[in-house]
């Protein structure tokens, strides 16, 4: 790996080296762990032969998602796992030492007094490196939210997470990024539901079936208003006006009753595709990090003018959260 320096006015880091990650997608199978967690060693072990340290996973990759919106609280609490300490931590640990790899996945986690999160696992061969709750989880009314922010070390980087919904509420990542992140990632299970933005909507079931034989109709449904579209409306945003590297991943295919449409990427601080997985199947997209970008975005020029004496009072101002799930009130099965 390469090494460089970064001069950046008021900040000053340290020698830093290149490194390669790899975004990853794939189908899982709901409620399915040991199918789900042999597709993450398969795709773990694939990362690591192209030379990647680090590999990402989606929201929930290791147990399912959307299919949780209609657990019983006590099946919801079965599905769910401590963190350190439950098998499937322990399992990814196992996983990552095989491959030589750093791994982030996703899971529902319990505490110890049984009070469910959802969690994004950060682990390597050495262990649990980092896990983050989801600071606005919504598919189910006995999942509590996170109340911090995530922040931690890989190769020399500063790393943070924070999962789908937590990414549409900006000061999260403005907030993660003045923690210190250079990298944050971003596990979704996100497009293609209803909403009452312009062209959403769940897309028909039967072109996922028909993907091999008739894919160019997936493929405009996956990239129309319904998927891509409006990924590339915000995330690019997120990369460049915080002047970070963002790995964003999702799954493809079949979750639960809804289709997924993949798209996983790795974008850099000025809010370009570095790498992006065009499959219409599971795989991984990898790009190369380098540390000069992260002093050369217009991000990081903008993040060191600011002057938080004009709005600290008024960002800081007492608010009632208020999260509402537009493709929630639409389905016809409830939460």
């Amino acid at each position: 790996m390469k090494a460089g320096i970064i001069n950046a006015g008021l900040f000053n880091f340290f020698i830093m080296e290149q490194i390669r990650v790899a975004a990853a997608q794939f189908e899982n199978r709901c409620g399915d762990k040991e199918y789900n967690l042999s597709v993450i060693g398969n795709l773990a072990g694939e990362a690591a032969a192209a030379g990647c340290n680090v590999v990402a996973f989606h929201e929930c990759s290791v147990t399912g998602y959307t299919f949780a919106r209609n657990l019983r609280g006590s099946e919801l609490l079965d599905l769910a796992e401590l963190i350190p300490g439950g098998s499937s931590v322990n399992r990814l640990q196992k996983i990552a030492r095989e491959h030589d790899i750093a791994i982030l996945a996703g899971l529902f986690e319990k505490d110890k007094s049984d009070r469910i999160y959802k969690a994004q696992v950060c682990v390597d061969k050495n262990g649990l490196i980092a896990s983050h709750r989801k600071l606005h989880p919504f598919i189910h009314p006995e999942i509590n939210p996170g109340n911090s922010y995530t922040l931690f070390d890989l190769d020399g980087w500063k790393c943070g997470i924070l999962i789908c919904y937590d990414n549409n509420i900006i000061e999260n990542v403005r907030a993660t990024v003045l923690l210190g992140a250079q990298v944050i990632f971003m596990p979704h299970v996100t497009m293609c539901t209803p909403s009452p933005r312009p062209g959403a909507g769940f897309v028909d079931q039967l072109l996922w079936k028909n993907r091999v034989s008739d894919p160019d109709p997936l493929r405009a449904e996956f990239d129309g208003p319904k998927g891509r579209e409006w990924i590339m409306k915000w995330l690019p945003a997120r990369a460049h006006d915080n002047g970070i590297y963002v790995v964003f991943s999702n799954p493809i295919g079949m979750d639960d009753d809804q289709l997924k449409n993949g798209c996983s990427m790795i974008l850099d601080p000025f809010g370009d595709i570095l790498a992006e997985c065009r499959m219409l199947g599971d795989g991984i997209a990898s790009a190369v990090l380098t540390p000069e970008k992260l002093s050369q975005s217009g991000g990081f020029r903008y993040t060191s003018a600011r002057r938080p004496e004009l709005y600290r009072d008024i960002i800081g101002k007492d608010h009632t959260s208020v999260q509402k799930i537009a493709w929630l009130s639409t389905d016809n099965k409830k939460v």
